[in-house]
């Protein structure tokens, strides 16, 4: 098979955009941490988040969170084409600052979840989900 010129630029082009992807995937995880959080620093107790270690199918992955005088938690997963998952927020009356839900993965990657604590401080836990079957048309 023989390649035009154009034909080898415009492969050259689509590699290289393809490369770039991946970060700019990783890029709109930070950028929403840090719209969420105000550039604040982020302490590695205080929110539990419980995820599957493997998960068979990516369409339903459950997961939940648990942060004690949480007022609200933000969840990412940090490979999906729109990282942003969910935000609960909590009000003063709330029983307990914990929620539960299944979620949609691409592929294997991280689960990201900060929570905002009552006092302005903030806290991040993270688990790794291993998906066998992608859920964001994989």
């Amino acid at each position: 098979m023989e390649f035009s010129r154009r034909d080898t630029l415009g492969l050259g082009l689509g590699a290289a955009a393809l490369t770039m992807l991946p970060l700019r995937v990783v890029a709109a995880t930070e950028d929403r941490i840090a719209e969420f959080t105000g550039g604040a620093e982020m302490a590695d107790t205080g929110l539990t988040l419980t995820a599957p270690e493997i998960a068979e199918n990516g369409n339903t992955v459950p997961i939940a969170v648990d942060a004690p005088g949480a007022t609200a938690i933000m969840i990412l997963a940090t490979g999906n084409p729109t990282p942003g998952v969910a935000t609960f927020a909590f009000g003063p009356l709330a029983a307990s600052q914990s929620a539960s839900t299944r979620i949609r993965l691409a592929g294997t990657q991280d689960i990201v979840a900060v929570a905002k604590m009552a006092d302005g401080s903030f806290a991040k836990a993270s688990s790794t989900v291993k998906v066998t079957i992608g859920g964001c048309g994989g």
